[in-house]
């Protein structure tokens, strides 16, 4: 257990070590079964987080509210149009302001090539630790919830597993690739074998994927990009089914939209899931395009786990307050 992480940043799992990981893994199932008990844990007494969204947000918002209340502590919402930031205030003079007031700060902006490095440059400047919110390229609190959720499913031990994710069709908005780039990089390193399966135009960022089979590499599994679906679910133990957008592809959202409605029959339903083991899980981070991407049958199916692993975000965000706030 790694017990020194009070002040650390996490913009990105990657540049935390398994170690650190493991410990907030393990914080987050104790934080679980104290809850479960109705025991208070009132860790962040008077203490004090803010959380500044770009976006709109459903289960990061109130998981992260819900999580300080539950903590002890007391989350502050913002937004550009309620703070200075909407008139031009730099991220450096808004954290040594903030910083001086509480003890953490959360971000989520998705604009791509824009959301990381505002947080790149606001940990540049910050005494307070800066949480990810999710941004364009990563989402570091949906994939912790995400390997917590396996590990109940399948035991701490999860070499050998066959995690697929797949590109589904969502034609309603262009979504981040910050989901599956993030999937890729975190499950090779707990020892699955990761299987990525997307359409051609929909490809993730070359340096993700480099950095993904270097994972791979170095904890002895494998990891394989594919253009089919019923491919990679064969033999899946989870199967991981969301949409992203063809953003690495082009810049223009009118034609990424016509990339999207090429493929409509990427879709997650029952014969898909009967392609995986007997005892294959459904993943989606939510919201999902019930009927559209996924069939009801499916995400209300017995295989489906997505609201055990929505309802993990919020232990596994606590564990990342109650470790790094100051």
């Amino acid at each position: 257990m790694q017990t020194d992480l009070r002040g650390k940043h996490l913009i990105t799992l990657q540049e935390w070590t398994r170690e650190e990981i493991d410990t907030l893994l393990d914080i987050a199932f104790d934080l679980k079964r104290r809850k479960a008990l109705g025991e208070k844990h009132h860790l962040l007494e008077d203490k004090t987080f803010y959380m500044l969204f770009f976006d709109n947000s459903t289960r990061t918002r109130n998981a992260f509210e819900t999580g300080m209340t539950q903590l002890g502590g007391h989350a502050i919402y913002l937004t550009p149009k309620t703070t200075q930031i909407g008139h031009g205030e730099t991220p450096k003079d808004t954290v040594e302001v903030l910083g001086r007031f509480g003890n953490g700060i959360g971000v989520r902006n998705c604009t791509y090539k824009v959301g990381n490095a505002y947080m790149r440059e606001l940990a540049k400047y910050s005494k307070i630790p800066v949480i990810n919110m999710q941004c364009d390229l990563y989402h570091p609190t949906q994939a912790l919830a995400d390997i917590m959720t396996i590990q109940e499913k399948f035991g701490k031990n999860t070499r050998g597993l066959n995690f697929t994710i797949s590109w589904t069709y969502a034609p309603k908005y262009i979504r981040p690739l910050s989901m599956p780039q993030s999937l890729i990089l975190l499950m090779s390193r707990f020892g699955m074998n990761v299987t990525l399966a997307h359409p051609p135009e929909f490809h993730l960022l070359p340096e993700f994927i480099e950095q993904a089979k270097k994972n791979a590499a170095e904890n002895g599994v494998k990891f394989n990009i594919v253009n089919d679906m019923d491919e990679a679910c064969k033999d899946a133990d989870i199967i991981y089914a969301k949409s992203w957008g063809p953003i690495a592809y082009t810049g223009s959202d009118t034609e990424g939209a016509e990339l999207i409605d090429k493929y409509p029959n990427w879709v997650m339903d029952s014969r898909r899931m009967a392609l995986g083991h007997k005892e294959a899980i459904y993943m989606h981070c939510m919201p999902a395009d019930r009927g559209i991407e996924v069939t009801e049958e499916v995400m209300d199916g017995p295989q489906s786990v997505i609201y055990d692993e929505a309802e993990n975000r919020l232990h596994t965000i606590k564990a990342i307050l109650a470790a790094t706030l100051k």
